[in-house]
């Protein structure tokens, strides 16, 4: 958060809620991560092409960005592999219970006046805020 300025966070905003509504309207699909990975992990089908494009996309976009001279944040994880690969696994879970994640429910679904969205959103925001509060604060992990 040290470099925040609400100018770089009100056009990341506007770039990700714009490439969100143009998602929709071109391909008439919602743009959450989770369930669009899951389509890549099911039998091939005929979305497998654009899924494995947007994945990639995710996945090159820092580099394409670092390659045309933008400069990337230093990365530092504190976590051990097997706490990461606990978290991931919790995530996963939550997005399959969830009927999607964050990206789903809280940009595109919440943009979309869906209630299930909002109701799941808040679900998601109140557990980070509570898992925060409980490991960083309580633990002292």
């Amino acid at each position: 958060m040290d470099g925040f300025t609400p100018v770089s966070a009100l056009a990341g905003g506007a770039l990700i809620g714009t490439s969100a509504a143009l998602f929709l309207l071109l391909n008439g699909r919602i743009a959450g991560i989770s369930g669009i990975l899951g389509g890549l992990l099911t039998p091939p089908s005929r979305e497998t092409g654009w899924r494995a494009a947007f994945v990639a996309g995710l996945v090159l976009a820092p580099f394409a960005y670092a390659g045309l001279g933008g400069s990337l944040p230093p990365v530092t994880v504190d976590a051990s592999f097997p706490l990461l690969a606990v978290a991931g696994l919790l995530v996963g879970f939550g997005s399959r219970l969830g009927a999607g994640c964050t990206s789903g429910h809280g940009v595109c679904g919440i943009g979309r006046g869906s209630l299930r969205s909002v109701v799941a959103t808040g679900t998601f925001m109140a557990v980070a805020i509570l898992t925060v509060l409980v490991v960083r604060h309580l633990i002292g992990a």
